[in-house]
């Protein structure tokens, strides 16, 4: 049984950061591409940041330069610091495991205050 459990989620002011944590298990973790989506009220889910198995990375526009996506296999846990916060980045965050196919976690909240 596959699963993806984010945590790290929660309340911020402007300008603060957090850093959110999905630990996997029931998938060989290093051979998958690790995603981050986000999903504002109202809005579509969008792709926030990946990481392949090699450890290439890639970043929406909208986060680059703030946010840094990273794993670590030996813990089958991908991370997403998230830096330089704005209220425009408050949404459900998702990670998402994807080889074959797609496998999502249930969301961790982040709100960033004005």
């Amino acid at each position: 049984q596959v699963q993806l459990v984010e945590s790290g989620g929660g309340l911020v002011q402007a300008g603060g950061s957090l850093r959110l944590s999905c630990a996997a298990s029931g998938i060989i973790f290093s051979y998958n591409t690790m995603e981050w989506y986000r999903q504002a009220p109202g809005k579509q889910r969008e792709l926030v940041a990946t990481i392949t198995s090699g450890y290439s990375t890639n970043y929406a526009d909208s986060v680059k330069g703030r946010f840094t996506i990273s794993r670590d296999n030996a813990k089958n846990t991908v991370y997403l610091q998230m830096n330089s916060l704005k209220p425009e980045d408050t949404a459900v965050y998702y990670c998402a495991a994807n080889r074959i196919r797609r496998y999502w976690g249930q969301g961790t909240q982040v709100t960033v205050s004005s």
